[in-house]
C-alpha cells in the first residue's frame, strides 16, 4: 500500500527544517529506523554531503537515521533496500535529470507501490505528480524527459502563491502560468500552499495542513479546497 506525505516546503517562515511536519513524520515513519535521503535538487547548490547532514541532524530528533542516495555504489539496490525515502526540495530541473541518469526514477516509483513510506518536500513533491511541468523552478539543467513518479494521477504546484491585493507588479501571477499549462495539458493541477500536504494511504488522498489549496482543471473555474478534503477521485 502506498504511503506518502507530499509536502508544499519543509519549512515554514521562523521555523526550523521540517518542524512543523515533524509530529505528522514520527507516525508516517514509526516503524522505520533508518531513512535514504535524495539530495539530487541541491537547493542553492548545497553540496550532496551537506544537505544529507542537514537532514540527518533533523531525522535524528525522532531517532532515524539518513544515509544519502549518493554515497551508494549502486543506486537502484539502495532503493529497493530502504525502509523508507525522502527527497528534498531544490531545483526540480536538476533532481529529475539526476533520477535518471542514475536510473532510480523506475525504482522509486516501485519501492513506493510496494509500501515503502515516502516523504516528499517541494521539488520531491513535484515528482510525486504525472510530470513535473507544473514546477515553478528555472530549467538550469534539461532532463531527459518531463515524465515523474505518476503517483498521484495530476500534477502539483508547491508553493502556490496567491496574487497580492493592491501590488503593482505587471508580471505573471502562478494561476496564470497554471492557465497556460492547461492550453495544452489535460491533467488536473494542486496549488499547495506553504504549510499544506497531501497524505496517501493507498488510493485515499488527503489535503492535510492549516490553509486551503487551490484545484485547476483544465475548462473550469480554478477552486479552493479545504483541509481534509479526499482527492482520492481526481483525474
Amino acid at each position: 500500500m502506498k504511503k506518502l506525505i507530499i509536502a508544499s516546503t519543509s519549512t515554514l517562515h521562523g521555523g526550523a527544517y521540517l518542524e512543523y511536519l515533524l509530529p505528522t513524520l514520527e507516525v508516517h515513519f514509526k516503524d522505520c529506523k533508518s531513512l535514504l535521503f535524495v539530495p539530487y535538487a541541491r537547493p542553492g547548490g548545497i553540496s550532496h554531503d551537506d544537505y544529507t547532514k542537514r537532514v540527518a541532524e533533523t531525522f535524528a530528533t525522532i531517532n532515524i537515521s539518513v544515509k544519502g542516495l549518493h554515497e551508494f555504489d549502486n543506486p537502484e539496490q539502495a532503493v529497493a533496500d530502504a525502509e523508507a525515502i525522502f527527497t528534498g526540495g531544490g531545483n526540480t530541473f536538476l533532481l529529475v535529470t539526476q533520477l535518471y541518469q542514475n536510473n532510480v526514477m523506475t525504482a522509486i516509483k516501485k519501492a513506493v507501490e510496494n509500501g515503502t513510506p515516502y516523504l516528499g518536500s517541494s521539488a520531491g513533491s513535484n515528482i510525486t505528480g504525472l510530470t513535473m511541468q507544473t514546477t515553478n523552478d528555472m530549467p538550469i539543467i534539461y532532463p531527459p524527459s518531463f515524465n515523474t513518479l505518476g503517483l498521484v494521477p495530476f500534477n502539483l504546484n508547491p508553493h502556490y502563491l496567491d496574487p497580492i491585493e493592491g501590488s503593482t507588479h505587471m508580471g505573471e501571477t502562478r494561476e496564470t502560468r497554471i492557465n497556460e499549462f492547461h492550453k495544452i495539458n489535460p491533467q488536473p493541477v494542486l496549488g499547495l500552499r506553504e504549510g499544506s500536504w497531501l497524505e496517501v494511504h493507498g488510493d485515499k488522498i488527503t489535503l492535510k495542513g492549516d490553509l486551503q489549496a487551490r484545484l485547476f482543471r483544465q475548462g473550469k473555474e480554478a477552486e479552493e479546497l479545504e483541509t481534509g478534503t479526499d482527492l482520492s477521485d481526481l483525474k
